[in-house]
């Protein structure tokens, strides 16, 4: 072994040897040449983003014709059938306290007996320090409401549709739409990474064309509907739905936030409305601040989908759990529907009375079954607008909706009806809109009548 070893060094060293005898002198090193200077161009300046110029664009035409600008009205106390704005108690239209619940005294005692107890903040995320009773005792009575196995509660509507698609879906799957589906599903779809299909609104025939053209293309398809459509007021056909889903292999989210409470025989939403099994529906979705007065978002739905939002979606993970007075606001305001359930009965022939009403007056409801949304459909967004301020003068606050939270053309008043308004309110509201749209009308006031090139002026100015 020794021999053998010492054979090794002896080769080893020659071969060393050789190499430096043989070396070849080193090549001096080239300068390197200065890396070329990307150009930088400057961030754009927020004048110049095409968002801000169609805002720009939209006062400056209201400024033209004299428009005060109605959005941002301050409330001096609680919003309900009535408010006060300026000093004035106007009839109040703009408001989703659908039931009432917001001043009811019940409410009002359990969100101050919570502020007792647990303070105002959760202050931390639930999955840390943040959990309360009153948490799980709002999801049990959420789940018990729509008749399901479990609830996840979040600290905002919004936030409870973009961090529900965006933990279910990807890049490999598919989410198709109505195509007035509300703002919150349409950034949770397109920040989820996946594809995106709409269809027609309501239109369950145009539903299934788009799903017999991606089966079996993707991994996952999830369809996303309202129960009663925010911003027209009609209802969604679930039985449709629940038979396509089944048939086409897809997941159904039914956002509930504007049905809970409104239909139904006792304000239980979409699934009692068309007499439905609510198992059915995948995603239950809804909001706590219409008929339950209060502020956040919840899902409902089987076991195993509310442990995964619980553990892995990051709008509940990453949040601060809800504020317990909420909670229990929320808690208080489901009792109440169950035991008080002429609210829900009086809202629905508020609805019907202002819906009636607005049809024989020859206003354009369009396709709201006249229940808790009504709108007024004026098509022209300055003369909805003004209309809304000749409303607000004459003692009727209602809000216009405009492009692009509706379609250009489809501007409207949005009225909410609630089981607090008196028919005499409705009754006036209804004949001051007619009046003083039939005068506006008359007198052409609308964007026909604004100076485009003053307008493009203005922005330029602003630029």
């Amino acid at each position: 072994m020794t021999d053998g070893n010492q054979g090794s060094r002896a080769v080893r060293d020659q071969v060393l040897s050789f190499m430096k005898d043989h070396a070849r002198p080193a090549t001096p090193k080239r300068a390197a040449r200065p890396a070329a200077v990307p150009q930088i161009n400057p961030a754009p300046a927020f004048t110049d983003l095409p968002e801000h110029k169609q805002i720009v664009a939209q006062a400056a035409a209201g400024d033209q014709l004299g428009i005060d600008n109605p959005f941002f009205r301050s409330h001096a106390g609680a919003a309900g059938a009535t408010t006060v704005v300026d000093g004035r108690t106007l009839i109040n239209f703009a408001s989703y306290d659908y039931l009432g619940m917001n001043r009811h005294p019940e409410v009002l005692g359990a969100a101050k007996t919570a502020i007792d107890r647990y303070g105002i903040s959760a202050s931390a995320s639930r999955l840390v320090a943040g959990e309360r009773p009153v948490h799980g005792e709002l999801e049990a009575k959420i789940s018990a409401f729509y008749g399901v196995d479990a609830a996840i509660v979040f600290v905002s509507g919004y936030l409870t549709n973009v961090a529900t698609i965006g933990t279910l879906l990807g890049p490999e799957d598919l989410i198709v739409h109505d195509e007035f589906i509300h703002n919150s599903a349409l950034i949770g779809a397109k920040l989820s990474g996946s594809h995106r299909r709409l269809f027609r609104h309501n239109d369950m025939e145009d539903l299934e064309r788009v799903l017999r053209s991606v089966t079996g293309r993707h991994r996952r398809i999830l369809i996303v509907v309202e129960g009663v459509y925010s911003m027209d007021g009609d209802v969604t056909d679930l039985p449709k739905l629940i038979e396509l889903k089944s048939r086409y292999g897809c997941w159904l989210m039914v956002d509930d936030a504007h049905a809970l409470g409104v239909i139904g025989d006792t304000g239980r939403g979409t699934a009692e409305y068309h007499k439905c099994n609510p198992r059915d529906v995948d995603i239950w979705m809804g909001t706590l601040s219409k008929t339950t007065a209060s502020c956040g978002g919840y899902i409902a739905g089987n076991e195993a989908l509310i442990r995964l939002l619980k553990g892995s979606a990051g709008g509940f993970v990453y949040s601060v759990g809800l504020a317990p007075s909420l909670a229990a606001a929320a808690w208080t305001s489901l009792d109440l529907i169950d035991r008080e359930p002429e609210r829900v009965a009086r809202m629905r022939r508020n609805g019907n009375l202002f819906f009636d009403l607005a049809r024989e007056r020859g206003l354009d409801t369009g396709v709201s079954v006249g229940c808790s949304v009504i709108p007024v459909i004026i098509g022209d967004s300055l003369r909805a607008a003004q209309l809304s301020n000749d409303l607000l003068a004459a003692g009727v606050n209602v809000m216009p909706i405009i492009h692009p939270a509706v379609p250009e053309g489809l501007a409207r008043l949005r009225f909410f009806i609630t089981s607090e308004h008196t028919p005499e309110q409705i009754e006036y509201a209804v004949d001051q809109t007619a009046g003083k749209l039939e005068a506006l009308v008359d007198r052409n006031f609308g964007i026909g009548s604004v100076d485009i090139e003053a307008v493009l002026r203005r922005m330029a100015a602003e630029a």
